[in-house]
């Protein structure tokens, strides 16, 4: 399984490397709501989380929809500025239909990969829209109930979310790791210059590389591919205004790789700078009867899924086009594993991925499904 980029006959220069405040402040904001993810953060997430204040603790709860689980593709530039008010200032231009619908791809469904109506404008997009929040919880619910009814004032409320971010934490994180990624995406450019895409590619990631020969004339076919739990195709003219490839750097993102490639925008990769260790792996008797439950290619998938935040029985059946009877077979092998937890939210019941567990599982796997 992998995700491709179609970048046959892409010139080398549309192939961009550089940081962006508003993708690391989505990055890190992810960090606070899902520190499982990040066992090298721990630290950091403990003193931030306690330092804020309640009033945005309670704002970040409301809005964590755009960042828990996956990221939404508004918190991934792809022209990314060179400060966090430059790239508000972009976003403020989508308008409307289009603002909303990339706010809301942050579920497991298929639909990512395929044109669908906004939200504001079909009622039938509205009413999943709605059903995915709720499970997510009443707060959850109650944002995606504004951003329906009234997205200009939400929009205002969501830049002054972020901008309060900026003050109460982010502005000190970007000052410190702003010159890091700066310095990383730069080196990558040289390398692009001197040894081609392929060699930077490796140097990226060891998740990416290049299919094809990309010598900027356009061979028959060139490719990015990118090694995740997932399929996804698109191509660097998914926007035919703006083509092209954008990687962002970023401090806080180990172990994920965070692909954004929704229907006729530009394809954006979010990469890590850096590696943490994790914990040693369980004893060897316990190992085996976990891989063993994971010995089925379909419970690898819904791993991944539940690896990203909870979700239901119902939101696995159609992510993944299997019934719901299948979904519970695979849920019950997992949960006698010991590798998911289950938990009640009104009527729904949410399973999600042991990230602890998983961790002293191995960090190939880890990084396999978070990635």
């Amino acid at each position: 399984m992998a995700n491709v980029i179609d970048i046959t006959g892409l010139p080398p220069e549309r192939v961009v490397f550089t940081p962006s405040p508003l993708a690391e402040l989505g990055a890190a904001l992810h960090a606070l709501s899902e520190p499982g993810h990040h066992p090298g953060l721990h630290g950091w997430v403990t003193a931030t989380n306690a330092a804020l204040k309640t009033d945005l603790a309670d704002r970040l709860c409301e809005a964590d929809i755009l960042w828990r689980s996956s990221r939404s593709d508004i918190l991934l530039p792809a022209r990314p500025g060179a400060t966090l008010a430059e790239d508000l200032d972009e976003l403020d231009k989508i308008d409307d239909e289009r603002f909303v619908a990339a706010a809301f791809e942050i579920t497991c469904s298929p639909r990512y990969t395929r044109p669908t109506p906004s939200p504001l404008v079909d009622a039938g997009e509205r009413a999943r829209i709605r059903e995915m929040a709720a499970a997510r919880g009443p707060r959850q619910a109650a944002f995606t109930d504004r951003m329906l009814t009234d997205p200009d004032g939400l929009r205002v409320w969501l830049r002054r979310l972020f901008e309060d971010c900026e003050e109460a934490f982010f502005g000190d994180i970007w000052r410190r790791v702003g010159i890091q990624l700066a310095a990383d995406a730069r080196h990558k450019t040289e390398l692009l210059r001197r040894k081609g895409l392929a060699e930077t590619l490796r140097a990226t990631s060891r998740a990416l590389w290049l299919e094809g020969a990309h010598d900027g004339g356009g061979s028959a076919s060139t490719r990015i591919v990118l090694d995740k739990l997932a399929q996804g195709r698109t191509t660097a003219f998914a926007d035919p205004a703006d083509p092209g490839v954008t990687f962002l750097p970023t401090s806080f993102g180990w172990p994920h790789l965070v692909f954004a490639h929704a229907q006729g925008w530009r394809p954006v990769l979010q990469y890590p700078v850096a590696s943490p260790e994790l914990p040693a792996p369980a004893a060897l008797e316990l190992v085996q009867q976990r891989l063993e439950a994971l010995g089925h290619p379909m419970r690898m998938q819904l791993c991944r899924t539940l690896s990203r935040g909870p979700h239901s029985t119902g939101e696995l059946a159609e992510a993944f086009g299997i019934t719901s009877p299948e979904v519970s077979r695979h849920i019950a092998t997992l949960k006698k594993a010991g590798l998911i937890q289950t938990r009640r939210r009104g009527r729904y019941v949410l399973h999600q991925l042991d990230l602890q567990v998983v961790a002293r599982l191995g960090s190939d796997f880890l990084e396999g499904v978070l990635r």
